[in-house]
């Protein structure tokens, strides 16, 4: 009977080793879309989360521990957003969890981390509400009062544009607040919304909106959206003959607007986390660093993503034990940390307080215009 159990025996003993965790790791979840439409955002998030743990790690790790970072693919779709900061905390067990870039997903995924009481910190989802969801959640970018704020006074007091339309995106937490905030600033600076439109995620054609706004005969026009949309609708608006100054968030942020937009995006604006033209001494070792790693220079996501993983790994470092308690509760008191993407601090609702960028689109690359500070 021994004889025939053994072979039975054995495996059971061989799975329960391949399974135990390395007590000398510390598990950190990240997730985000790497693949999908919004690919890129994940990947260049992905991309400086993992400089940064690399840094970490050749430096000794966290009281004596490596950090192992565990990735899961949300495919840009809110339902596996929530699915997989599932099994990042329940299966992997992990201490913190970094992500989402989208808004619309960190608010899927947020109810379950504070839930579970893990601390999650995204680098760069803007909504106000998604650090409302409670005390476990954190962002370590501006939020869309502010970036709303941002291009609002840019547009009126910079561009001098007094006549302004709004095209956004419905099906987006995102770029409905985004538009919201725009519009209730720039009302504030005397200026008029002559037109706000709508489309959904995954829409191609946009040239019923934008003929409807072209009568209005707009000196901009705002596009809170992400790029794989915009880019589409700065070509049509140019086949339309809409000459409208073309405007946005962060949300632009991809090497492949141009691509998708081509000649048509050139000379557009919209509010990033950084920019690769900065002369701040953080931020150009970044820069080489990623080009070192990488061999391309980073975006803003990717700096966003880095910035986020660093005030992680700065919170356990200062924790008596690395309990996720312990880790939420140091990361509530990150103050003047010297990011890539600006200064961060913590504010007592979980968001960070720094600067943000107005950049303009050049072919491939964002020529810096300026730095405006909260």
């Amino acid at each position: 009977m021994l004889r025939l159990l053994l072979p039975f025996i054995v495996a059971t003993f061989a799975l329960s080793a391949c399974t135990k965790k390395n007590t000398n790791e510390i598990m950190i979840g990240q997730y985000g879309s790497m693949t999908g439409a919004e690919a890129t955002f994940g990947q260049a998030t992905d991309e400086g989360i993992r400089l940064a743990t690399d840094e970490v790690n050749a430096a000794g790790g966290i009281k004596g521990k490596k950090i192992k970072l565990v990735t899961m693919d949300d495919q840009g779709k809110a339902e596996d957003a929530a699915s997989v900061v599932t099994r990042l905390i329940e299966q992997e067990k992990v201490l913190a969890i970094l992500g989402e870039v989208a808004s619309s997903r960190s608010l899927a995924a947020a109810p379950i981390a504070q839930n579970k009481k893990i601390p999650m910190i995204s680098p760069s989802s803007t909504n106000p509400k998604v650090t409302e969801v409670g005390d476990f959640i954190f962002r370590t970018c501006f939020i869309d009062p502010f970036q709303g704020t941002v291009m609002a006074k840019f547009a009126f007091e910079n561009l001098k544009l007094k006549k302004i339309a709004v095209l956004r995106d419905v099906k987006s937490d995102y770029s409905v607040g985004l538009a919201d905030f725009f519009i209730q600033k720039f009302k504030e600076l005397g200026g008029e919304i002559v037109g706000d439109a709508s489309y959904q995620s995954g829409d191609v054609d946009f040239k019923a909106q934008l003929t409807n706004l072209k009568g209005s005969n707009p000196e901009g026009l705002f596009i809170p959206g992400y790029y794989t949309e915009v880019g589409l609708i700065a070509r049509q608006a140019r086949e339309l003959g809409l000459k409208a100054k073309l405007m946005g968030g962060d949300g632009w942020d991809s090497p492949k607007l141009s691509e998708i937009g081509g000649k048509d995006v050139d000379g557009s604006v919209f509010s990033n986390h950084y920019s690769n033209e900065t002369k701040d001494p953080v931020a150009v070792e970044f820069i080489n660093k990623f080009k070192a790693k990488y061999n391309k220079l980073p975006d803003g996501l990717s700096a966003a993503g880095y910035d986020a993983a660093k005030v992680l790994y700065k919170a356990m470092a200062a924790t008596s034990d690395l309990t996720a308690q312990a880790i939420r509760d140091q990361i509530a008191k990150i103050t003047d940390h010297a990011g890539v993407t600006g200064r961060i601090t913590i504010n007592e609702k979980r968001n960070a307080t720094k600067s943000a960028v107005v950049v303009e689109v050049q072919g491939a690359s964002n020529k810096f215009v300026t730095t405006i500070s909260p």
